[in-house]
């Protein structure tokens, strides 16, 4: 398994090289019915994939929301995960207001009746899982005669209206490497080589129940919002995984108990420059990806995750050994991963090298 893990990193790193840093592509646009029973869709090269229908719409948003919604940017999403979609509408005192989308099954605290689109399905599916965008992706409401405005506060979608999604990706680091020890480095590498961007104030050591997990894999990315990265540990149908959240969100009465727990990774941006609510780890690439968990020896695991994947992959190393996928572990453990040493996460990156 491991030559193939290395083999993926040449890969990505060739493909890396190939595409220059340009203005954003437009790769797919979502489009979401305010009309219960219509049938939602994404449009990817001219043509129309089915994502589920509509069973619900908002008559309402969430105020306050989840404290890390107020560090997103008013009209985008703020948080992509494998059981919801969360859209900034405004910031109003500090504090974010939104509206969501979720799918008919799931569990999704975040999303309270009344508050969220619900299209039928299951999480991490659909625009939960290959489809989903990612944090900073646009969103705007377009009338039945065809113009389109802005995701507001003053002004939520009403029936026979349509929300859609622009998703528009950039070239993404190949990954991000974490120490994990008080102090670790946190660095990215693209073509330009690595660069530090923030260091570690406290170390992963267990894993916890965080619910979304239900619908991911081991080594997975659960979720990716203004103030969080979610890795699950655990196999899909159960809960269990860790979260690694900027020094910002320390503050948060939610997120009290991170001091005192082992299943939150604390980072400390460098310079002073924020991390929270910006790229690359808290806006603008991560995403959850397809919940499907391939033959982890077989070459066909690499060539799907290359070439299909949009995959936010975890690998670890534990005691300073090879790169491998985390341990699995259910549920709460205090210690389950005490003895990691090293962490990355792999940028989903769908495109292809360029031709000649």
């Amino acid at each position: 398994m491991y030559r193939y893990l290395l083999f993926l990193t040449l890969f990505f790193s060739a493909l890396q090289a190939s595409v220059p840093n340009a203005e954003a592509d437009l790769r797919w646009d979502v489009e979401i019915p305010m009309s219960v029973g219509s049938q939602a869709f994404v449009e990817f090269q001219n043509r129309k994939i089915p994502i589920g229908k509509v069973m619900k719409i908002p008559n309402s948003s969430r105020y306050p929301a989840y404290t890390a919604s107020a560090w997103g940017k008013p009209g985008n999403v703020c948080a992509s995960a494998v059981n919801a979609i969360h859209m900034l509408l405004s910031v109003e005192k500090g504090k974010g207001r939104t509206i969501s989308l979720i799918p008919s099954e799931t569990v999704a605290p975040a999303a309270t009746p009344g508050t969220a689109i619900v299209l039928e399905g299951k999480g991490g599916t659909g625009i939960f899982g290959a489809w989903a965008p990612p944090v900073g992706t646009t969103v705007t409401i377009r009338s039945p005669e065809g113009t389109e405005r802005p995701l507001t506060a003053d002004d939520l979608p009403r029936e026979g209206e349509t929300v859609k999604l622009r998703v528009e990706t950039f070239a993404p680091p190949l990954f991000v490497e974490i120490e994990n020890h008080p102090g670790g480095r946190v660095s990215t590498l693209s073509e330009r080589g690595y660069r530090t961007i923030a260091k570690v104030v406290r170390p992963v050591g267990g894993t916890g129940r965080f619910g979304g997990t239900l619908y991911q894999s081991v080594s997975r990315l659960r979720a990716n919002h203004t103030g969080v990265i979610d890795i699950s540990t655990s196999p899909y149908g159960e809960i269990g995984g860790f979260q690694i959240v900027p020094l910002k969100h320390g503050d948060s009465p939610e997120m009290a108990s991170m001091w005192h727990m082992t299943q939150w990774m604390i980072l400390a941006p460098l310079d002073g420059v924020p991390l929270a609510g910006n790229p690359p780890l808290f806006d603008g690439y991560l995403i959850p990806g397809p919940i499907q968990v391939e033959d982890q020896d077989n070459v066909k695991f690499l060539s799907l995750w290359a070439k299909y994947g949009r995959r936010s992959l975890a690998l670890c190393r534990i005691d300073g050994g090879p790169w491998r996928f985390l341990p699995e572990s259910i549920g709460r453990n205090d210690n389950s991963l005490k003895s990691l040493t090293h962490l990355r996460i792999y940028f989903p990156d769908d495109r292809e090298p360029l031709k000649d």
